[in-house]
């Protein structure tokens, strides 16, 4: 098969960079090493927010089942439970398929679309059994109908851990509270008032110390933290839980790019080392791109919006799309990529993320 675009990640940004791929005829395969395509969407049970092109009020699994929905019709051919595991000279891939067998393939471009991982914090009792990240409490519920536990206590207030929490409690699950190392919420003020709205607190300035139980959680010990950073004596407190939740981050999960010999910088308000790109996502290898959470921790429609720009630029390589009907494409695409990111969440990456594509334009004509 002539694999014209290889994309690896089937999550938001994998999905719709193959379905803007196909519009224009161009070939595409994407892989995944789930046994379901769709991504970090079928754990969002909460509306979207934005414009109507970023399908404001819908909610994250039904824009999953949309997503899934186009590319059949569109006929994009699908390989699941395949881990890629190197990409060589001549755009050779390397791959694990089901029972452990060995393939590889030639694409004539490649996105990496591999998405994001999990942060962890050490405590003591860290590893117990009952301290799992938001992801995998998500994954149980809304994939394996499977409650985590029955008391939780969430680690971390970013958007994550106020979502997680409040479907834990939608679930039936009793959520002990939101505890933040800093000063204040870290997420969006309308998801802290759904949970606060039901009872759940938060407490900023507060950490975790311990997680107890023999073998398995039991109670964890929380204290808050002065100005500095420090303990504050005598506010230790032992809260009953089976459940630590930690919602403490996420990072560009990049093994794949770092293998690759791609170019990276770190860029701590996107999550960590990030790879270095054009203003159409390709990066420092050429018809290698990326896009979504690979290139920095941002929203979902972020994600899928640079998918799509990635889809148009390698229709438009191929001679699919004429230049004019691209750069007005893209132009569209940049635009609305400009609105999600702006407000205080949003300029520092956008910032970042200028930097990145100038510096790879003036490395790009060196």
């Amino acid at each position: 098969m002539n694999n014209e675009l290889v994309i690896i990640g089937a999550g938001p940004a994998g999905l719709c960079a193959a379905i803007e791929a196909s519009r224009y005829g161009v070939k595409v395969l994407l892989i995944d090493e789930n046994d379901r395509p769709g991504g970090q969407l079928f754990l969002q049970t909460h509306k979207f927010f934005g414009s109507r092109h970023h399908l404001a009020g819908v909610r994250g699994f039904q824009i999953g089942y949309n997503l899934l929905e186009d590319a059949k019709e569109h006929g994009i051919k699908l390989l699941l439970n395949t881990v890629v595991w190197g990409i060589f000279p001549n755009n050779r891939i390397a791959l694990t398929v089901e029972d452990d067998k060995q393939d590889s393939i030639v694409a004539q471009n490649i996105l990496i679309a591999t998405g994001a991982i999990e942060k962890g914090i050490f405590f003591r009792g860290w590893t117990k059994p009952g301290v799992m990240g938001a992801g995998a409490a998500q994954k149980m519920m809304h994939i394996h109908r499977i409650l985590p536990g029955n008391r939780v206590l969430v680690v971390g207030s970013g958007n994550v851990g106020l979502i997680v929490a409040y479907q834990l409690a939608q679930a039936g699950v009793e959520v002990a509270g939101v505890i933040e190392v800093l000063p204040h919420i870290s997420g969006y003020q309308v998801h802290a008032g759904k949970i606060r709205r039901i009872g759940i607190p938060i407490l900023t300035s507060h950490t975790i110390l311990e997680a107890c139980g023999d073998p398995e959680v039991e109670s964890a010990v929380i204290a808050k933290l002065d100005g500095s950073g420090r303990v504050v004596e005598d506010s230790r407190i032992e809260v009953a839980c089976d459940v630590v939740l930690l919602a403490v981050g996420l990072r560009p999960f990049d093994e794949l790019i770092r293998a690759t010999g791609i170019e990276m910088t770190y860029a701590h308000c996107l999550g960590g080392f990030v790879p270095l790109h054009n203003s159409v996502l390709e990066t420092s290898r050429k018809n290698v791109y990326v896009a979504g959470d690979i290139t920095g921790i941002e929203e979902a429609n972020t994600a899928m919006d640079e998918g799509r720009l990635v889809g148009i630029a390698v229709a438009e390589k191929l001679g699919r799309l004429s230049s004019k009907e691209a750069e007005s494409m893209k132009t569209e695409i940049q635009r609305r990529l400009a609105n999600l990111r702006i407000g205080s969440y949003g300029k520092e990456r956008a910032k970042a993320k200028k930097d990145i594509i100038e510096f790879s334009t003036v490395q790009e004509r060196a």
